[in-house]
Order: C-alpha cells, then sequence, then structure tokens
C-alpha cells in the first residue's frame, strides 16, 4: 500500500527566540475571517494613540553661541557635522553625536548671511556684511586652533546670501545684484541684475544644477542659468518671500517661505499659479529646507514653531515649539532624513526627530516588520474620523491658537464680503478669483 505523506521542514515553522512557540499556519480565504477588517481597525486606532504616547521629538539643545543664530550649513559628506553662525559673526563647527562644538571662530565683522560647502567638503565658504565671502579649510575637524582663511572674496556690495555649485567650483551671491563667482578667480565672473532692488535669498539647483533662483525686496521671485547673460524669468507676489528651497528629487519645483503667513510650491514650466499653498503658521515665515526623500520640508517662523508639512498637503503634518524657544531664524534637515535643526534668537540650536514618535538606536527586524505592520495599517484606515481625529491633533501655544482664530475669523468675513459684492452686482463684472490667482501680480 502507497501511504502519501505530507513533510515540513520545522524551520518554516519555529519563532526567531528559538522557543518552542510554532507559527500556525493560516487560511487567508476572506470567507473564514469575517471580523478582518474589524480586529485591523482596532489595531489601527491602537497604532494611532501609541504614536501620540511616545511622541518625544526633542534630542537635545547645542549651546554656546553669544548671540541669535541666523543661517546653518549642512556637510556634504559627514551626517555627523553641523556649521551654524551668528550675528555677531561667529562661525561654529558642531559634532552632532556629542552634542559639542569641536571649532569656533569668528568669520566676520557684522551678521553671518550664509554659509556654504564645496562640491567635496573640504571648503567651507562664509558671506557676511562686511562685504566679503571667506573661504576656510576644513582639513582635519578636531583642529580646535582659530586659523585664518584660505582665501577671501572682496565685493563692491553687502552680500546677503551665498550658495555653492554641487557638481562644479562656482558659487553665487546675493546683494543688489545675483553674481557668479569662480574659487580659482577673486573678480566674479558674471553679475545679473532686473531691475533697482536688493536680493536676500539665493538657492542653487540640485539637480538643474545651471539654475538658480532669488528672492527680492520688491515681491520678486527671479530665476537665472549660470550660462545666459541675463535673468530668464521674474515673478511679483503680493507680499515679500523670505526664503527659497529646491526640491532635491523634483528638478522643477521649488517652494517659498512668504511674509504672509502661508508657504508656496511653484513649478518653474507654469509660473502663472503656484501647484500647491501650505497654511497653519500664523506670523511671517523665515525658512524653508527640503528633506532630502523630497517629499517634506521643514519651515521656521516668527510665530516661534516649527512645522513640517507633506509636498502634496496645505497643512503641516507637525508642529514643534518649546516654552523657550524663540523667533526661529533658520531651520535644516538632515542629509539622513531622521533630524531636523532649528536656529532660534535665543543664540540656542534644538535638534528634533523629523517623526516625533520614531524610535532611536537599534531596531530588531521583528520590531521593525511591527512597525512597519503599524504603518501600513495606519495608511489604510487614515480616512476613519476617529484616526483622522488623533492623528492630526496637536497641542498648540496659546498665542498661535489665538492668532489662528483670528486669521480665521478675518478669511472668512473676506468671503463673505466678496460673495456680497457678486451677489449685488451685474452678471461678469466681479468674477470668481481663487486663491492661487490672488497671489500673482505680474509675470516677466
Amino acid at each position: 500500500m502507497k501511504v502519501k505523506v505530507i513533510c515540513r521542514n520545522p524551520d518554516e515553522y519555529l519563532r526567531e527566540t528559538k522557543t518552542d512557540l510554532h507559527k500556525v499556519p493560516r487560511n487567508y480565504d476572506p470567507s473564514q475571517h469575517p471580523l478582518e477588517s474589524v480586529r485591523e481597525y482596532v489595531r489601527a486606532l491602537n497604532a494611532t494613540k501609541l504614536d501620540k504616547v511616545f511622541a518625544k521629538p526633542f534630542v537635545g539643545n547645542l549651546s554656546g553661541h553669544r548671540d541669535g543664530v541666523s543661517c546653518f550649513g549642512k556637510h556634504p559628506n559627514r551626517l555627523s557635522t553641523l556649521i551654524s553662525g551668528a550675528y555677531d559673526g561667529e562661525v561654529r563647527i558642531w559634532d552632532l553625536a556629542n552634542r559639542a562644538s569641536i571649532r569656533s571662530f569668528v568669520a566676520h565683522s557684522g551678521f553671518v548671511r550664509g554659509i556654504a560647502f564645496s562640491v567635496d567638503g573640504s571648503n567651507l565658504f562664509t558671506a557676511g556684511d562686511d562685504k566679503t565671502v571667506k573661504m576656510w579649510h576644513l582639513g582635519n575637524v578636531e583642529d580646535t586652533e582659530i586659523e585664518e582663511p584660505s582665501n577671501t572674496f572682496m565685493s563692491r556690495t553687502i552680500i546677503t546670501g551665498i550658495s555653492h555649485n554641487i557638481k562644479e567650483s562656482v558659487f553665487a551671491t546675493c546683494g543688489e545684484a545675483c553674481t557668479i563667482w569662480d574659487v580659482n578667480r577673486n573678480d566674479p565672473l558674471k553679475t545679473l541684475k532686473w531691475g533697482n532692488d536688493n536680493l536676500h535669498a539665493i538657492a542653487f539647483n540640485p539637480v538643474e544644477t545651471t539654475l538658480l533662483s532669488a528672492c527680492g525686496s520688491d515681491r520678486s521671485i527671479i530665476l537665472y542659468d549660470k550660462r545666459e547673460a541675463q535673468p530668464i524669468r521674474k515673478l511679483v507676489l503680493s507680499m515679500r518671500s523670505n526664503k527659497l528651497s529646491w526640491n532635491p528629487m523634483q528638478a522643477f519645483n521649488f517652494t517659498v517661505a512668504n511674509e504672509d503667513c502661508n508657504l508656496y510650491t511653484f513649478d518653474t514650466r507654469q509660473l502663472t499659479n503656484p501647484i500647491k499653498i501650505h497654511y497653519d503658521h500664523v506670523s511671517a515665515v523665515t525658512d524653508v529646507d527640503y528633506s532630502p526623500t523630497g517629499k517634506e520640508f521643514v519651515t521656521g517662523s516668527y510665530d516661534k514653531t516649527i512645522r513640517m508639512y507633506d509636498v502634496h498637503k496645505s497643512h503641516s503634518r507637525e508642529i514643534y515649539h518649546t516654552k523657550r524657544m524663540q523667533r526661529i531664524a533658520c531651520v535644516a534637515w538632515s542629509l539622513d532624513n531622521k533630524y531636523v535643526f532649528s536656529g532660534s534668537d535665543e543664540m540656542n540650536i534644538r535638534m528634533w526627530k523629523a517623526r516625533a514618535s520614531e524610535k532611536l538606536g537599534v531596531v530588531r527586524p521583528r520590531e521593525r516588520s511591527n512597525f512597519n505592520y503599524q504603518n501600513t495599517l495606519k495608511e489604510k484606515y487614515a480616512a476613519h474620523p476617529q484616526i483622522k481625529r488623533i492623528a492630526r491633533h496637536r497641542q498648540v501655544p496659546k498665542h498661535v491658537l489665538n492668532a489662528q482664530k483670528k486669521m480665521n475669523a478675518i478669511k472668512q468675513k473676506e468671503k463673505e464680503k466678496e460673495a456680497n459684492i457678486r451677489a449685488h452686482s451685474k452678471p461678469g463684472t466681479k468674477p470668481f478669483v481663487g486663491e492661487k490667482k490672488k497671489l500673482i501680480i505680474k509675470e516677466d
């Protein structure tokens, strides 16, 4: 007689802990699991609540500056190195692993307006109010001696910003005009100007490396190509933009931080209206920086809060604040996509987790698979009212809450006024104008 026997490998049933607990075979037939969706919903709800329980975003602070922090520089090759500049002209190099300053020197007499790194990260460029750009050779970062700059570039006008090309030994500065410099020459290669107004922020595109853009004091955003003899495009908004950041993964998209408490994401191929308007701040937005994935960005504002946005969403997913933190002057997102840095007026640099409830340190495989399973459930049931309410709720400072109520009331009254004017006017004389269309005043 022939007997067929099912043979299975017992290693497939033993858990990773090598105990006597065995895996149970599962039947994936939906008819056998009528309560599966109910169980998944409860697990998603519990995972959302646990995110609130374990949300401890503040990692630590870096103290040592004697004046407000004005700008950041991220080292392209060393994740543990951060450069900061202050209002008193001091530049400090920080070791993030030990949260200590490993070198400090006075670079300029006046504000440090910008910090940039060379392509290989061996040289540091600082721009200040003393009309100079200084190049510092980093070498060994543990060397604490105060050194002299390896080169100094003299400008005829005050420099308010600097950005270095990530592929060539070329950097750009802004002030009364956009100036292109070569590292090996002390005279500028090119000066690009459009109008008589000053520029206060400049940024090279990290993908299309010949393209750069600047924010002007006449509420304009100007696009340049360093190969051209003149600027390419100019866009005038209703209010002034303070900072600009390019998306590192989408070459044509950039986001500007505006004085009207909002941020605007534009596509350079179609500048007639922004792709998305990002709300929630209640005071002027001072700085913006993208994550290395290009999916999110962090912002700092005069309302003493830091917010993180999804590129495709109008409202922030996270808000960070402390009682002692004052007006935010600069923000930065680390290149490993795990941390966010903020510099404020009270001489402090704060280090935050990019995801408030993320576990730091070693994560074991079973723990990681559990986190992935919970994240999948949260995404699956994200639209459920109860889960959505818990996930979106944030405690905000009292002055921010009161300002939000006031701004919402003003917006509602303006909408009602426009609707009444339109209702009591001749048809077609007062057409409806969307928020995106109101923003753009002129495009050249």
